[in-house]
């Protein structure tokens, strides 16, 4: 059985062959490919796009890699790389074509050239709907008044990161229009799904995590106590700016607290970075500079694998505080590894969260009931063991290896 994935990162071992720096995003994808390589009835290609001129291919380590030429953006459809989709298709002859997530246009320049036949879509987030709450919980007269050199420039401030986000979600929308099988994991995936396309065959299979987080295990005598961690703030729906909100409220019981963000810092510290700096990264700096937090704030930069592991083993409790999401592979992770999580209850989290049990959920509005939250796990260690354990159990079935690997390649057999 010949499976042609399309996806938009390259994987490690191509990034090696190409001598390039390895990407942290989409490891849980490299993940399961290395799994289903290690079924015998499964031929694995992978294809995405690179800024080349020439349509490459290479054998490394069990897969197949075609890799297409795209100059440009990619969030834009090219109908110049349809007649590579028709190379890549007559060279590998696949028996299924697994799109990984929709939001990019070269996936369904495949569809538009090759056929749906046997086209199956992963939901992984859902740009059409994402957009309705791409700042909220931030006022238009802050984005205004932020507005930075950079996204002059650029054109490319928040008000029109959310239009550009809008204008991807319809070319979503033809993509889950143009297939007849969707695989999904959550409720609020599949609503959205079959509400576009009420047709579609929709199909459910879990996430399979990063290896590295399948080896730890959380301990709460071996965290630093009352830190918090947030792996993700790069952008408004990540929800940092009402983490920093509640982080008062929280230090005045707490007063040693500290917020560990993963990613760059969005202090600049010379003048290329001030240019670089958007205008989100200046709400964030203003905003740490009015609440006077900035000693209890630390950005870790960019984190690869094991370093951010090891940043989550270190966190007294994880906070997924997102506007929207689907089923964040952050909870997953957190959930696995069963460092306490709190997450805003929006989205498919609630499938992944059972409030009390195996995190603590609060509505994204509101920060009081944020800061409720982290003082009670900061302040209850038994609370804080029953939800890591608890964690542990339920993430250890809903990302067992073994069983997604199996569920994939049933999905895979039954589409063929």
């Amino acid at each position: 059985m010949k499976i042609l994935w399309i996806t938009n990162i390259l994987f490690p071992d191509l990034c090696k062959e190409l001598g390039i720096k390895e990407l942290v995003t989409g490891g849980w994808m490299y993940s399961l490919a290395k799994l289903l390589i290690s079924d015998s009835s499964v031929k694995l290609a992978v294809a995405t796009v690179y800024p080349g001129k020439i349509l490459m291919h290479k054998e490394l380590n069990g897969i197949s890699y075609f890799m297409l030429p795209l100059q440009g953006d990619n969030k834009r459809y090219s109908k110049k790389i349809e007649k590579h989709w028709l190379e890549v298709q007559s060279e590998f002859k696949p028996d299924v074509v697994h799109i990984h997530g929709t939001e990019f246009a070269h996936g369904l320049a495949y569809i538009r050239a090759c056929s749906r036949k046997n086209v199956t879509i992963s939901i992984q987030g859902l740009l059409s709907v994402y957009e309705r709450y791409y700042y909220t919980g931030i006022r238009n007269t802050e984005i205004i008044k932020n507005i930075s050199l950079r996204d002059i420039l650029k054109m490319d401030t928040i008000f029109q990161q959310r239009i550009k986000m809008r204008k991807r979600g319809l070319l979503e929308h033809e993509y889950i229009q143009s297939v007849d099988y969707v695989i999904g994991r959550t409720n609020w995936d599949k609503a959205h799904v079959l509400t576009i396309n009420p047709k579609v065959n929709y199909l459910f299979c879990n996430e399979t995590l990063r290896s590295e987080f399948y080896q730890h295990k959380w301990s709460l005598k071996g965290c630093e106590k009352h830190s918090v961690f947030v792996s993700q703030a790069a952008y408004p729906i990540k929800g940092l700016h009402q983490v920093l909100k509640a982080l008062p409220s929280v230090l005045k019981k707490y007063p040693d607290t500290k917020l560990y963000i993963g990613g760059s810092d969005c202090i600049p510290h010379n003048l290329k970075e001030k240019l670089l700096q958007t205008g989100y990264d200046r709400y964030i700096l203003r905003l740490i500079k009015k609440l006077n937090i900035r000693d209890r704030v630390i950005f870790t930069g960019t984190l690869d694998e094991k370093e951010m592991c090891n940043r989550y083993l270190k966190s007294h409790l994880f906070i997924c505080p997102s506007s929207i999401e689907n089923s964040p592979n952050s909870v997953g992770e957190s959930q696995l590894l069963g460092v306490p999580c709190i997450a805003s209850y929006v989205g498919g989290i609630p499938d992944m969260v059972e409030s009390g049990k195996t995190g603590l959920l609060y509505r994204f509005e509101e920060t009081e009931m944020l800061s409720k939250a982290i003082c009670d796990i900061f302040g209850n260690d038994d609370l804080a063991e029953l939800l890591s354990l608890n964690e542990q159990a339920v993430a250890a079935r809903r990302h067992s290896r073994e069983v997604n690997r199996n569920t994939m390649i049933a999905i895979y057999k039954a589409i063929c």
